[in-house]
């Protein structure tokens, strides 16, 4: 009963039909470690009053039982049958009417993806060698991409359709970070729910590249669905630095240094 995963893939018990399940449970350590990433976004949804704390957790729980569900099934049927800076660039495009706009992106994709690839390499969860940050970082840069541009974008047109109840904020008192919660919220909530929807759709409505691609390549579904949860958990973290990180580096652009709306930035459409 006692038995560790190796002495009982080492003894009669691990043979047969439950070799790959123990050789899955044992798998699983990696992801497990991967999910401090949506810890960190967790805290930072938490610090920013976002209120998307619960809707995270419940995203990346739903990932990871949906994945380990379909892992089963395709591993079921795959033994049956014994088959073996261009992106700162283009999200400062979509954010075209904010000043500086494709440096705040750059700096921000940078920034989630960095912190994001620290806390991996930090857990071992992958080895810090090109074979796997290249390809690692590269996801997690698209992703980033993606929606620091949508944060970026929406925050400066909510910030123009509203802009005298930002400036009675500001006339009474209050910081730009005050004036502007409600529109820098709403903008991240925005530019998250595309990442957190396809986490809780995730091996449900379509199989993701990554994983389809290790199980075109010989892999195991169950190793490809594992790796799948670690790419998951770190779209989570990254996109939402990168996202938080924009909306700190847009407020010099949109305000002046006495705390007023910079009016050119919302002039044009």
């Amino acid at each position: 009963m006692d038995l560790e995963f190796d002495e009982l893939l080492s003894s009669g018990i691990g043979d047969g039909n439950f070799e790959w399940l123990l050789k899955f449970l044992n798998g699983m350590i990696k992801p497990l470690a991967a999910t401090a990433v949506v810890l960190m976004a967790v805290i930072l949804s938490y610090m920013q009053k976002l209120g998307l704390e619960g809707e995270m957790v419940y995203s990346i729980i739903r990932a990871f039982l949906q994945l380990s569900v379909i892992g089963f099934v395709l591993q079921f049927i795959f033994s049956q049958n014994h088959a073996v800076s261009v992106a700162g660039y283009t999200a400062g495009q979509r954010a075209k009417h904010v000043p500086r706009g494709q440096w705040v992106a750059g700096a921000s994709i940078l920034a989630g993806t960095a912190v994001t690839m620290f806390l991996l390499v930090i857990l071992n969860v992958f080895p810090f060698t090109p074979r796997y940050i290249i390809p690692v970082a590269g996801m997690m840069v698209g992703n980033a991409m993606t929606v620091t541009g949508v944060t970026m974008k929406r925050l400066r047109d909510d910030i123009k359709v509203q802009m005298n109840l930002v400036e009675t904020a500001l006339a009474l008192g209050a910081t730009p970070r005050q004036a502007t919660h409600q529109q820098v919220k709403r903008a991240l909530v925005i530019a998250l729910s595309p990442v957190l929807d396809n986490a809780k759709t995730v091996g449900l409505i379509s199989l993701p590249g990554a994983m389809t691609g290790l199980i075109m390549g010989g892999a195991s579904p169950l190793e490809a669905i594992q790796l799948q949860i670690v790419v998951m958990n770190m779209l989570i973290g990254a996109s939402t630095v990168s996202s938080i990180m924009s909306t700190y580096l847009c407020w010099p652009a949109f305000f002046t240094k006495a705390y007023q709306l910079e009016t050119k930035v919302f002039s044009t459409d």
